[in-house]
């Protein structure tokens, strides 16, 4: 063998061989994970056993080759137009609309002529004699050898119909380039196997110079790879970002199921198996047709239940194609906490403070609400008003922390005395004041101020080694007959107040 013959066979095999290597574990390490990424692998690792043939073929005596292509060479070319078809269905999203006793196996029924091939030990679908012609052994095409090449041709033209139905159902313009330049790949190399393997071209090509479309394909994919991220890295692309931003963060496909969370969302809902539950069974419908038919999700403002504890979330949202799938990128926000706040002020607007019931703007507001309700429907109503006997001296004997204890316990004995029927108020101070719709007589409404000045006797507050005893008086005004205004009402209630506070009854004592 002369020097030129073995750099010839060095170029034109070990050189395309080495390519094949180096893009089957660039695709497998860049998500060896994915079954896109292992069928790009070994289908690489095909064409490596193909480019190994050849040149080993060409080191061995002439007669050694038809057994080694028809062992070796045919086996490994048999494999790929199957690899090649379910890689595309997996792309085009294909394989989720295939039934279950059919995927992946109708991909690989071509394999069987691999048993057939090595079992009869005789050239099936290869040639059985081989030629010397110039550096190269080149076989004698037989009728076995064009029908395998046209099954195969046909094969991948049929990856056309795959890629052209993916086109046509994305959405995303760069999943549409994509399949683009995939297409452009299948349109050259299918031509390529056309040219080359129907047509000889003497010594000025080696022997089977169709597998050199192998090359077209893959480069193709490559060009895809670095253009459009296409069979990205994808425990590094955005991984810093995605996994130290302290933000919730979740990639949800279009059927619910998140692909992937960040730990911030791992820690909001520590709660949630996010890895088995449906996004969409802990939001509102809203949010699942909206991510479904791809809308802007801006400051989107939802309860999630994790667990036991409510959480109020603001949720921003976009969408991304990641590994050639579109997914909706979901930016959460915990707001729980400023809801609260937000309650609160809106709570305090309208409500005390220190006692938790409604100050006096709102209870005039529900009292004029009330009065035009009792005239409209010919009701009576009693307004009263109550104030804390000698509270001045718990605060100077026990301290102000004693009067707010003392000033609580009041204010939930006055509200549970008004009930759903009622409506109490603090107006301020030691002063408090409730009103009682559709009373039925003022003799009960006063049987009930007696019950309320017994119940507060009794149900002492207990305050360190103390127990405060309290008292009130009280004063009781009634419409229509004293007033048809809640000023006149409560102006009579005062002057009713103070004149059974004048009258000397026992306000609060103090007993260890």
């Amino acid at each position: 063998m002369s020097t030129g013959a073995v750099w010839t066979y060095v170029a034109v095999y070990l050189i395309p061989l080495l390519f094949f290597i180096y893009m089957g574990t660039d695709v497998l390490l860049r998500n060896s994970k994915k079954t896109e990424h292992r069928l790009l692998a070994v289908t690489a690792f095909c064409y490596v056993l193909l480019f190994m043939e050849e040149y080993v073929r060409h080191q061995l005596p002439i007669g050694e080759s038809a057994t080694i292509v028809a062992l070796w060479f045919s086996n490994a070319g048999i494999a790929i137009p199957g690899l090649g078809f379910h890689f595309l269905a997996k792309f085009s999203g294909m394989d989720k609309r295939m039934p279950r006793y059919v995927y992946p196996y109708i991909f690989y029924l071509p394999l069987s002529v691999i048993v057939v091939n090595v079992l009869s030990r005789e050239q099936i679908i290869s040639s059985s004699e081989f030629v010397t012609v110039g550096v190269w052994k080149m076989p004698v095409y037989n009728s076995s050898y064009y029908i395998a090449l046209s099954a195969s041709i046909f094969i991948s033209l049929l990856y056309l119909a795959v890629l052209y139905k993916g086109r046509a159902v994305t959405r995303s313009a760069e999943h549409r380039a994509i399949f683009d330049l995939l297409l452009l790949g299948v349109y050259i190399s299918s031509v390529w196997h056309i040219v080359f393997g129907f047509f000889q071209f003497g010594e000025w090509t080696p022997p089977y110079p169709y597998i050199f479309g192998g090359v077209i394909w893959l480069f193709i994919l490559r060009l895809a790879m670095i253009r459009y991220d296409f069979l990205n890295f994808s425990t590094r692309r955005y991984e810093k970002m995605f996994h130290m931003n302290p933000a919730a963060i979740l990639l949800v496909e279009p059927s619910g199921h998140v692909r992937e969370a960040n730990p911030g969302a791992r820690q909001l809902f520590d709660y949630i198996d996010l890895d088995r539950v449906l996004f969409f069974a802990l939001v509102d419908p809203y949010l699942q047709e909206a991510v479904q038919s791809r809308k802007a999700i801006k400051a989107y403002e939802t309860t999630i239940h994790n667990g036991n504890e409510r959480l109020d979330v603001l949720i921003d949202g976009d969408y991304v194609t990641l590994e050639n799938e579109l997914l909706a990128i979901l930016i959460v926000r915990d707001i729980t906490l400023q809801k609260k706040h937000q309650e609160e002020i809106r709570f305090l607007a309208y409500h005390d403070s220190l006692t938790r019931l409604p100050n006096r703007r709102y209870f005039h507001e529900e009292l004029r609400t009330a009065l035009e309700e009792a005239e409209a429907k010919q009701l009576q109503l009693a307004v009263i008003l109550l104030d804390l006997d000698r509270f001045k001296e718990t605060n100077d004997k026990y301290g102000h922390e004693a009067g707010d204890a003392l000033l609580r316990h009041v204010a939930r004995i006055i509200g549970e005395t008004a009930g759903g029927g009622g409506f109490a108020a603090r107006l301020g101070g030691d002063e408090f004041v409730l009103f009682l719709r559709c009373i039925s007589s003022e003799a009960d409404v006063r049987e009930m101020m007696g019950q309320l000045q017994l119940r507060l006797s009794e149900e002492a507050l207990i305050y360190g080694d103390q127990r405060l005893i309290v008292e009130l008086s009280m004063g009781v005004s009634f419409y229509p007959e004293q007033g048809r205004d809640s000023n006149t009402l409560l102006l009579q209630a005062d002057r009713a107040m103070y004149r059974h506070k004048h009258e000397g009854k026992a306000g609060v004592r103090y007993t260890v």
